[in-house]
């Protein structure tokens, strides 16, 4: 996968060159490439930004230096080799980033970054290579930060560790919270490691047992006691017949039921037996 960002702080795109998806670009399994705005802008003061049409508060990055800059990326990109390009835009108005888009989005063989500042980038640039390349706006989360820099940190870890090989175990996001398939509306339940009692604190006994099917049942139950408690969201917009015999069972104990439209609801007093 091909990974080109472009931004006016290349300095802090750094942790790309460590943990999983440094040890993924030493091995060519990522082939990043940060580039700097300003080299795009040709005034002394090297401007990126420019008042708002209509007023306002904030500044507006301006077209120009992200056409220059997006049109090199795009020109090296094809050069070397480089084909189906997909334009990822950091922004708290985009879809929200889901387990599913970061599996989407890994499936891409080369993916380019927009991080902006201020209020954000002119909207012609993404109408513009709207017409040329896929444009994704993603948000990672209902808030605002000062730039999409980590939003980029964040998408990429997501995104690079779904990559063949660059994981240890290729099955270890099988069970990963959002995970398609089974864990695609459950968060993750707790884990555990030696030693087998600390503080006075045993971990519980099935993990022990060396049953599989006991062991991946209570795992599954963990799961449902974690998302009831945490997002019960996910729960409620599940189809019941999602799940099988025993899920329902536990759904039961937390104090759901199937409702008409073949959903859940959680009754308000309901507590855990």
């Amino acid at each position: 996968m091909r990974l080109d960002v472009v931004t006016i702080f290349p300095e802090y795109l750094e942790p790309l060159n460590v943990s999983l998806v440094g040890k993924a670009r030493a091995r060519g399994q990522l082939d990043v490439h940060v580039h700097d705005l300003r080299d795009w802008t040709y005034d002394r003061h090297n401007t990126v930004d420019d008042t708002p049409y209509g007023g306002g508060p904030g500044m507006v990055m301006k077209t120009e230096p992200w056409g220059e800059a997006l049109d090199t990326a795009l020109a090296d990109g094809y050069e070397s080799g480089a084909h189906g390009p997909v334009m990822v835009v950091p922004t708290p108005s985009g879809r929200p980033f889901t387990q599913e888009l970061a599996v989407e989005l890994s499936e891409r063989p080369w993916l380019i970054f927009t991080p902006a500042r201020y209020e954000g980038i002119d909207r012609r640039v993404m109408d513009e290579y709207a017409t040329r390349v896929p444009v994704y706006e993603v948000s990672i989360g209902d808030y605002v930060l000062a730039g999409g820099e980590a939003a980029v940190l964040v998408v990429t870890e997501a995104v690079a560790r779904l990559l063949p090989g660059v994981l240890g175990n290729a099955e270890s996001h099988r069970d990963d919270s959002f995970a398609p398939g089974d864990m695609a509306n459950l968060l993750e339940g707790p884990v555990y490691t030696k030693p087998p009692q600390w503080r006075g604190r045993d971990i519980p006994e099935v993990l022990l047992s060396g049953h599989h099917g006991k062991i991946a049942r209570w795992r599954r139950d963990e799961a449902f006691r974690r998302t009831a408690q945490h997002r019960p969201d996910l729960i409620e917009r599940c189809e019941a017949s999602a799940f099988d015999k025993k899920d329902r069972e536990i759904l039961s104990i937390l104090g759901w039921r199937p409702a008409a439209d073949g959903r859940f609801w959680r009754r308000p007093e309901a507590v855990e037996e």
